[in-house]
C-alpha cells in the first residue's frame, strides 16, 4: 500500500474543516432563537424584580400611612371618653354635693340646666350626626325640668342616660339616613359614622363624601376623586354587610374631630 502523498493529505483536511463547519452552522441557525428567548426572559425577570421592589415600596409608604392614621384615630377616641368621663363625674359629684347638703329640687335644677347646655354645645360642635335631632331631645328634656313636668331627681337619671348615649356614639360603628346641606341644597342620604371620628355620606342619586369641619364649623363635601370614592364605597358596603369592626384605608377627614 503506497502512502498518501502530502497534496492529497492537505485535500483531506481542507475537507474534514468544511464538513465539520457545515454541521456547525445550521446548530448555530438552531441556537439563534432559543438564545434570543433566554434574553428576553432575562429581561423580563430584571422587570418583574423591579416592578416588585417598587411595589414593596408603595406598600411600605401605605402601611406606615395607616399606622399613623390610625393611631390618630384611637387618641381621638380616648380624647373623647376621656370628656364624656369628666362630665358625668362632674354631675355626680354635683348629685353627690346636694344631696349631702340636703338640697330641694328647686337647687338642684340648676345644675342639671348648665350640664344640659354644656352637653348641647358639645353636640352642636361635635361630628355633625343627626345633630338636630340630638339637640331637640336635649331641648324637650330643658323645657320638661322649666316646667315641672320632670322632678329634680328623675331629670338626673334621664341626664345620665344622655351622657351614656352619647358616650355609646363615640364607640359604634354604624349606618344611619340623614337628612344633609350638600352645597345649597338638603338632600336625604346614608351616613356611615365610625365612632365620633370620621362620617360619609352616600346620596340617593350615588354621590359620596365626608363631613369636614373648617373655621365655621362642619360641612358635608362631595368626593371627586376615584380612590376617596371607592374607598367611602367600601366602608358603606362592609356596614351594609353588618361588618362593624376590620381595617380600612379611609380619606383622612380634613380637620379631625376633637
Amino acid at each position: 500500500m503506497s502512502s498518501s502523498s502530502p497534496r492529497s493529505m492537505r485535500t483531506a483536511r481542507v475537507g474534514l474543516c468544511l464538513a465539520l463547519l457545515a454541521g456547525i452552522a445550521p446548530l448555530n441557525a438552531a441556537n439563534d432563537p432559543l438564545t434570543e428567548r433566554l434574553i428576553a426572559l432575562r429581561g423580563e425577570v430584571e422587570q418583574l424584580n423591579s416592578d416588585l421592589g417598587l411595589l414593596r415600596e408603595e406598600q411600605r409608604s401605605v402601611l406606615a400611612g395607616l399606622n399613623a392614621q390610625r393611631a390618630e384615630l384611637a387618641a381621638s377616641v380616648d380624647r373623647q371618653g376621656l370628656l364624656v368621663r369628666e362630665a358625668q363625674s362632674k354631675l355626680a359629684e354635683a348629685e353627690g354635693r346636694a344631696v349631702e347638703a340636703g338640697a330641694s329640687g328647686d337647687s338642684l335644677t340648676p345644675l342639671l340646666l348648665d350640664a344640659i347646655a354644656a352637653l348641647s354645645a358639645q353636640v352642636s360642635t361635635g361630628l355633625p350626626f343627626k345633630v338636630e335631632e340630638r339637640l331637640t331631645e336635649l331641648e324637650g328634656f330643658r323645657t320638661q325640668l322649666q316646667n315641672g313636668t320632670l322632678s329634680a331627681s328623675r331629670g338626673v337619671n334621664r341626664l345620665w342616660a344622655f351622657f351614656e348615649d352619647e358616650f355609646r356614639l363615640t364607640r359604634e360603628n354604624s349606618m344611619h339616613p340623614q337628612t344633609i346641606a350638600l352645597g345649597n341644597e338638603r338632600v336625604l342620604a346614608d351616613v356611615a359614622k365610625l365612632g365620633s371620628m370620621a362620617l360619609y355620606f352616600r346620596t340617593q342619586d350615588g354621590r359620596l363624601g365626608q363631613a369636614q369641619r373648617a373655621a365655621n364649623g362642619w360641612s358635608f363635601v362631595e368626593a371627586t376623586d376615584k380612590d376617596t370614592k371607592l374607598r367611602i364605597a367600601a366602608v358603606f358596603d362592609a356596614l351594609g354587610k353588618q361588618i362593624r369592626s376590620g381595617y380600612f384605608e379611609l380619606p383622612l377627614v380634613a380637620g379631625g374631630a376633637q
